[in-house]
């Protein structure tokens, strides 16, 4: 294991998130080298500081009760007006009935989808859940992928833009497996879960914030994406554009 493979994974190992044989290959290489074994020492005080800051607040309950007032009280529809949609029978009714049936099935679609994706996301970050194949070096984890699935996805390498390769993994989406590609960004892990769809049409990236991570989804070249992290929005944003960017140099190139 090199220096920089290790600095990669001090944290994951402070916070318990190694598998015990990644754990043990991290240790070798910190007893070895005392760069990276000062390097966690340096880590382990920070996070003892942190611990012991007593950093938690809670709001008064007054501010419970502000929010809650300051919200929008639901309407009950009266009954003459359910009865008056029920009674809308026509031909025009029903086609505009049935369009906003399509537009609703659409969306709710979208949005489990997006839920499960940010589930994944949490269960890789579990201990010896976020990696099938540990390496910083993209010709390493993309043929990991030749087999296992019906299209290996891409992988590019954006260390020197701020955001480094760890590895890879297969995951679980709407039932069935997707590739996972993982990055960092300081101590913020990045999944990009990549997905064929039978689709060729370009989606543009759009950002949202689900149970407090950010999730950007796109589309290109048929192949759907979705990159979670408790990133700012703005560094996210920046790493698809990177990706983005990295992706069409290699097309063209």
């Amino acid at each position: 294991m090199t220096c920089d493979e290790a600095e990669i994974l001090l944290n994951a190992l402070i916070d318990g998130e190694l598998d015990a044989g990644h754990a043990r290959e991290v240790e070798d290489h910190i007893a070895g080298c005392p760069r990276c074994a000062a390097q966690l020492q340096a880590y382990r005080q920070m996070s003892r500081a942190i611990a012991g800051a007593d950093l938690r607040y809670a709001a008064p309950p007054q501010l419970r009760r502000r929010i809650e007032a300051a919200l929008p009280q639901p309407r009950m529809p009266n009954r003459r007006a359910v009865l008056r949609g029920f009674a809308m029978g026509s031909a025009a009714s029903a086609i505009a009935a049935t369009g906003l049936v399509a537009i609703i099935l659409r969306g709710d679609d979208e949005q489990r989808i997006e839920s499960e994706v940010v589930s994944a996301h949490l269960r890789s970050l579990q201990a010896g859940h976020l990696t099938d194949v540990l390496s910083t070096n993209q010709h390493t984890v993309k043929p990991w992928f030749n087999g296992k699935l019906d299209v290996a996805p891409p992988v590019v390498d954006l260390t020197a833009q701020g955001f480094t390769l760890i590895g890879g993994r297969l995951d679980y989406i709407d039932a069935r497996a997707i590739g996972a590609i993982v990055y960092r960004r300081r101590a913020h892990v990045i999944n990009l879960f990549v997905a064929q769809t039978a689709s060729t049409e370009h989606q543009a990236a759009k950002i949202e914030t689900i149970q407090g991570f950010n999730i950007v989804h796109w589309s290109e070249r048929g192949l759907n994406y979705w990159a979670v992290s408790d990133l700012a929005a703005d560094e996210l944003t920046e790493f698809v554009e990177k990706f983005e960017a990295a992706m069409r140099t290699s097309t063209t190139g």
